[in-house]
């Protein structure tokens, strides 16, 4: 079925949703039905073709209204009075988490909380704490260590903006195998990125290596 490609953060993961009868270009922006409730997004892809069924896909509203717009800036402005006011329940309740970023849904029906920790944290009366003060929907959600690296950006070791934080839409597994087919030096400081795992980019020419490996190999076999 016809589908268009959304994205609701900056380098954030693509999703795909009906758009109905609605004519959609890229650059869009939308107002969307998700699981978390309805948000604002901006089109990116489409009208595409995905291997889906009719009515398995969530649908796009409309197209993004000045209301709709001035809403979204406004939830920005609110999305940082609240991580405040997280951060200071964290510390008042001593719990071993770091908040890493806030999120409103575009009516308000529900605030993601995202933070990191070493292990489990018991945050029930952290979630009741906020729910009196925002009388919405609170979930807290912990995300990784590259996830907050993606969310927080920065600078890698290569003296650019990270690819996660400004074109890398999805994580793929990355290994050490991959930093010896380029006969990178195994220093951890050397090959690891600023979140502290193997830097993304050993993958982009991963392949390029094991290609010219197997010409090399052929190459042998002829003279040989």
């Amino acid at each position: 079925m016809e589908a268009v490609g959304v994205r609701f953060k900056k380098a954030g993961k693509i999703y795909y949703f009906d758009p109905g009868f609605l004519t959609l270009k890229p650059g869009d922006a939308v107002v969307v039905e998700t699981a978390r409730g309805v948000e604002f997004g901006s089109v990116v892809t489409g009208p595409v073709e995905v291997a889906a069924e009719p009515g398995e896909l969530k649908p796009v509203l409309r197209k993004a209204t000045e209301e709709d717009i001035r809403q979204a800036l406004a939830n920005k402005e609110k999305e940082r009075q609240a991580f405040r006011i997280c951060q200071e329940k964290i510390l008042a309740h001593g719990l071993p988490m770091k908040l890493i970023g806030v999120d409103y849904t575009l009516d308000g029906s529900k605030i993601v909380f995202y933070f990191t920790a070493e292990g489990r944290v018991d945050f029930r009366q952290l979630v009741r704490d906020l729910a009196s003060v925002f009388k919405t929907r609170i979930e807290l959600r912990q995300v990784g260590v590259r996830d907050e690296a993606k969310m927080l950006g920065g600078i890698g070791p290569c003296g650019r903006e990270l690819c996660c934080g400004t074109w890398l839409c999805e994580f793929a597994p990355v290994s050490i195998r991959m930093a010896k087919g380029q006969n990178l030096v195994l220093n951890p400081t050397k090959i690891s990125g600023i979140c502290g795992r193997l830097m993304c980019c050993l993958r982009y020419e991963a392949l390029n290596y094991r290609e010219e490996e197997v010409t090399e190999e052929e190459d042998a076999g002829e003279i040989d």
